[in-house]
């Protein structure tokens, strides 16, 4: 198993070693990552929730180390969590539900033999 809590560790300074070579592109992001949060309709316990969701989705193993951590913190229960994740998972299911749908109208539109 991952030790989540070195590799967050390890992760969060390769990004700040990233962030000094690219500091515009960090600042951007962190415009939008402040943006987010000033929007204000859902509270951030919902934003950690979303954010592990997206993170199972995007395969992101940075952002589950981080993410777990800021929900731990809010006080997300596990049960919070494996809802979340429930909807990351249909999700995905569905996705690949749709692209097969996808596969076979590529069939279909094959030159017929």
């Amino acid at each position: 198993m991952q030790d989540w809590n070195n590799y967050r560790i390890s992760i969060l300074k390769q990004i700040a070693d990233y962030a000094a070579l690219a500091p515009d592109t960090m600042s951007g992001l962190s415009a939008m990552d402040a943006g987010t949060s000033k929007i204000g309709k859902l509270d951030a316990k919902v934003h950690e929730l979303i954010a592990l969701a997206v993170a199972v989705t995007t395969r992101c193993d940075g952002c589950i180390a981080v993410h777990a951590k800021k929900a731990s913190e809010l006080g997300v229960s596990r049960e919070e969590i494996a809802e979340a994740l429930s909807v990351a998972i249909t999700l995905n299911a569905g996705a690949a539900l749709t692209y097969s749908a996808r596969v076979l109208e590529a069939v279909d539109n094959l030159p017929k033999r």
